[in-house]
């Protein structure tokens, strides 16, 4: 480590260099230091506390100089870097992390010291060497000199990695899918958890109190049933209050009791009312514990909630969130559309929202080719009752609301890989019944099990699964000796393509918004990504430019066999704008 009165002269020798590398570190509010590695024999390393002698706007200036040459600055996620630090979106930067992530997405963490070692054949001390095998410490709570060390090594492992990781990703054809979404979406990401989104503190007690109220009648009801009080949550005793005292059929007996699984569950739901009561009371007790209760430790001092938005977790290429878990808000119950309207645009401004309108199935008419779904959606007809018409061989408008839950059922089963047990459980109805469904629908559009078929071949030839746009998914179960992991292996195989290449739509959507928020100079900015839906928050004056600018950019992030469509919404909160 060198003094800081060198890094003038570091970073102005830095700019000479084809590479060099940068990692960061951020606690709560403040910026805590920047790692340096210079390559070399001996390779350099440094840290740069930013605590006021060298400040992030410094830093940020001198990083816009080197970027402005030839040098490419390779990162150890760079988004804790943007957290730091304001740094212009540059194809100069390789974050080795994300590059790692594309490579094999199956990996539930990329330890910096894993990446230098497998990409660059460089042994170097881990984390839990620094640190004594202890749990990594808050960077608040973490001594100069092992901050230091981390920093200046992580920043190593990423100049180290970062040039064998380009050439493989190259030799997989995923650098374009690296280079022009994945490294794009990290500024993306950065601008909405540094946005946020604000909270209505009251709403949310009022909605904890409304929910606990809820709660306690289907209590009382349960009791009532069950002719006795006892603890709802506790599976034990409700087994035997359900298999034992009422008598009720489909009693499980495990080790530990009955089982009281949802599954289990929801078959008696519909003839115990008592059940139901049950089913409404988990889900009721889970919003309020989860969101009503828990939300507000979340707000900041600004009002906002800014959630993490995570890149790098699911091995379909899907965005994920956490702290809080933004995205499992459930939407099916109003219970949990209510939740929703705790989350309010500032004063003077308003909510757009936009999601897709049946993306995956529309990617699998696309990808298919098949020309029957093409054709139904070319004609903008509601697709499941057209599919309902084909399968069951009836009229068009004589398509019963049941043949059509079912022909909905079968439209998203189809993408996922259901089978006929599954389709069975999900309808109530005998495993003979789902496969003549599936069946049926085959027969109607033909050229979907063709395609789904090949899916799974070529995925057992090549062992991974791969999107329009390139990205993989390894599937090891294809080669499994095990028939069940197997069986789950070639439904991965057979959704993969699809809902990657859905995940892939929505990446580029946001990126090229959040581009033309900026360019135009719009105050507007996107600020949630939950699934297929996008949430802009702005000005009033702007929301009728900025919705017409969300819907064309979500329309023609790609260009399909089957247009893509978005539904635009605008209000005051996001349960009004959905």
């Amino acid at each position: 480590m060198k003094d800081l009165g060198w890094i003038d002269e570091v970073l102005r020798n830095a700019e000479k260099l084809p590479q060099f590398g940068i990692s960061a570190q951020f606690s709560g509010n403040k910026p805590c230091g920047i790692g340096l590695a210079i390559p070399g024999t001996p390779a350099e390393l440094y840290y740069i506390p930013l605590d006021g002698f060298v400040s992030g706007m410094y830093l940020a200036a001198e990083l816009k100089r080197l970027l402005s040459g030839n040098a490419q600055i390779a990162v150890y996620d760079i988004k804790e870097l943007l957290r730091c630090i304001e740094i212009s979106e540059s194809g100069q930067i390789f974050d080795i992390k994300i590059g790692a992530y594309l490579l094999d997405p199956l990996r539930a963490a990329y330890p910096y010291d894993q990446l230098a070692a497998e990409y660059g054949g460089l042994t170097i001390p881990s984390a839990e060497e620094l640190f004594g095998g202890k749990k990594l410490p808050e960077p608040a709570h973490m001594e100069e000199e092992q901050a230091a060390k981390y920093l200046a090594w992580m920043a190593l492992a990423a100049v180290t990695a970062a040039g064998p990781m380009q050439t493989r990703l190259e030799e997989t054809g995923m650098y374009k899918l690296f280079r022009e979404i994945e490294m794009p979406l990290v500024w993306t990401l950065a601008d909405m958890e540094r946005a946020g989104i604000k909270v209505r503190r009251e709403a949310l007690d009022e909605l904890s109190g409304t929910l606990g109220a809820q709660i306690s009648v289907i209590e009382q009801r349960i009791y009532a049933a069950a002719g006795e009080q006892f603890n709802i949550n506790s599976p034990k005793q409700l087994g035997v209050i359900l298999f034992e005292k009422l008598q009720l059929p489909g009693g499980k007996k495990t080790k530990t009791g009955y089982s009281t699984a949802a599954d289990v569950l929801e078959k008696l739901a519909p003839d115990v009312p008592m059940v139901a009561d049950i089913l409404e009371y988990r889900q009721l007790t889970k919003l309020k514990s989860t969101y009503a209760d828990a939300l507000g430790g979340y707000v900041q001092d600004d009002g906002r909630i800014h959630s993490d938005f995570n890149q790098t977790i699911t091995a379909t290429g899907r965005i994920s969130s956490s702290e809080p878990n933004l995205q499992n808000i459930p939407i099916r119950m109003e219970a949990g559309r209510q939740i929703r309207k705790v989350f309010v645009p500032e004063d003077g401004c308003v909510f757009a929202d936009a999601d897709y309108s049946q993306i995956e199935l529309r990617v699998l008419a696309a990808m298919s080719g098949d020309r029957n779904l093409i054709e139904a959606y070319r004609e903008a007809k509601d697709i499941h009752r057209t599919t309902a018409s084909q399968v069951f061989h009836v009229p068009f408008e004589e398509v019963t609301d049941l043949q059509r839950r079912n022909a909905k059922a079968v439209n998203f089963g189809i993408v996922y890989g259901i089978s006929s047990f599954g389709l069975s459980q999900g309808l109530s109805i005998t495993r003979k019944e789902a496969a003549e469904y599936i069946e049926k629908y085959f027969e109607t559009y033909p050229d979907i099990k063709t395609f789904l078929d090949g899916l799974v071949e070529k995925a057992k030839d090549c062992g991974y699964a791969e999107t329009l746009f390139g990205r993989r998914r390894p599937i090891p179960e294809l080669s499994d000796s095990n028939f069940m992991k197997r069986s789950f292996g070639e439904r991965v195989a057979m959704n993969s393509p699809i809902q990657g290449t859905a995940a892939d739509i929505i990446k580029i959507a946001m990126n090229r918004v959040r581009r033309r928020l900026q360019k135009e100079g719009f105050e507007s900015r996107l600020i949630l990504q939950v699934h297929d839906e996008l949430l802009i928050e702005g000005p009033e004056e702007e929301l009728e430019a900025v919705s017409a600018l969300l819907e064309e950019e979500m329309v023609h992030a790609a260009d399909l066999a089957v247009a893509l469509v978005a539904d635009v919404h605008s209000g005051h909160s996001w349960y009004e704008a959905k």
